[in-house]
């Protein structure tokens, strides 16, 4: 057990010792995942787009000001007549509030300028008729209450302000809403870089103490072939675990992502999952004796492993076909137990199927990497 701890804290040492080792573990990851969170964001809540649309009021009176406030709350900026960005319009006639109050029917026109392909500006039309709705619903409202009284500016502006008795709530019809933002990015690219740095960290080095000879002078030392093999794989699982860490406590206090709820289930998880990941990379070196072919080989395992496996989109969105393929590689239960954990608020029940694969694959690939070690 002490030769065990020996070889794998040196290992630890001289990977953290090379600059370019914190920028794999750190650097590039973050960077994903940053830029992935804000590609896949998904909505936190009902968004309306706001789109730019002319006004032309020439009215003076309070039911033209009502529009305009309608038409804001559906999202419309109003800017002048003359704007030239804005590709539709609307032109309140003059005299629209006297004339509704004399119970006259008025009409608003509804203009668009040039050519205009964008999807939201096509919108505004139907934004527009909501918010004359709006103002015709309060109109209609006030008539009832008041046995046809004509209204006024304080009136209309009261039954604007009452709490509306009709609320709407949306929320994913299932129990398991899809990941999105951080809790999509973080976890995936987490098991993306574990797989690949470990494979990639591993494999390179055992080939190359192989080629230097440091591995023929370790087994001349009293030094088990199981106990040199079991040394590597810890010291490359105490590498994944810094980076585990880091990514950890970043998703908690600095991109909002819910680690602290499963913490522990969540630990286990990558705990096993880094197990696996090293056990790869001690396998490649030790069946692959260039140090090159093996950084090759390794990144071409790994990264269609992650991206089958749900580490570059929600499987979710996969088909069904996809989504038992991902089930072969660790990566896919690797992400389907983080999202059971992160997402989806299970504990260790909703992901200890998950687990107990990955703790599977994990002991395939040490016995693997022991059956083919080479020194």
């Amino acid at each position: 057990m002490n030769a065990i701890l020996q070889i794998a804290r040196n290992d630890l040492r001289l990977f953290l010792r090379e600059r370019t080792s914190w920028i794999w573990l750190v650097v590039l990851p973050l960077g994903f995942v940053y830029f992935m969170g804000f590609a896949a964001r998904g909505p936190g809540g009902p968004v309306t787009p706001t789109v730019e649309v002319r006004l032309a009021n020439h009215d003076d009176g309070f039911l033209g000001r009502l529009v305009l406030e309608a038409m804001g709350e559906q999202g419309l900026h109003v800017v002048p007549p003359e704007n030239a960005e804005a590709k539709r319009g609307i032109t309140i006639p003059a005299g629209f509030t006297d004339r509704v109050l004399a119970t006259q029917r008025v009409d608003l026109e509804f203009f668009k300028v040039g050519e205009d392909t964008d999807p939201a500006a096509a919108m505004v039309e139907l934004r527009l008729v909501r918010a004359l709705i709006v103002v015709n619903s309060l109109l209609i409202e006030h008539a009832i209450a008041t046995g046809g009284a004509p209204p006024t500016e304080e009136a209309l502006r009261g039954l604007l302000r009452r709490e509306n008795p009709v609320t709407l709530r949306s929320s994913f019809a299932g129990r398991k809403p899809m990941p999105v933002g951080f809790s999509l990015s973080l976890p995936g690219n987490l098991v993306m870089y574990l797989l690949l740095n470990l494979m990639v960290f591993g494999g390179a080095s055992v080939a190359a103490e192989r080629r230097n000879g440091v591995m023929r002078r370790l087994m001349t030392q009293p030094v088990r072939g199981a106990e040199l093999v079991m040394g590597k794989v810890c010291g490359l699982i105490a590498l994944g675990l810094v980076q585990v860490g880091i990514f950890l406590l970043i998703g908690q206090f600095l991109l909002g992502v819910n680690i602290r709820d499963h913490w522990f289930a969540i630990l286990v998880t990558l705990a096993i999952y880094v197990w696996v990941a090293a056990s790869l990379g001690v396998l490649a070196g030790s069946v692959i004796k260039a140090e090159e072919k093996v950084i090759g080989v390794c990144l071409l395992v790994s990264l269609p492993m992650a991206a089958l496996g749900g580490c570059w989109w929600p499987l979710e969105v996969a088909s069904p076909a996809l989504q038992s393929v991902a089930l072969a590689f660790p990566t896919g239960w690797a992400m389907a137990a983080l999202h059971q954990l992160i997402t989806f608020g299970s504990g260790f029940a909703g992901a200890r199927e998950e687990i107990a694969v990955l703790a599977l694959f994990g002991l395939a690939a040490n016995l693997a990497a022991a059956r083919w070690f080479r020194g």
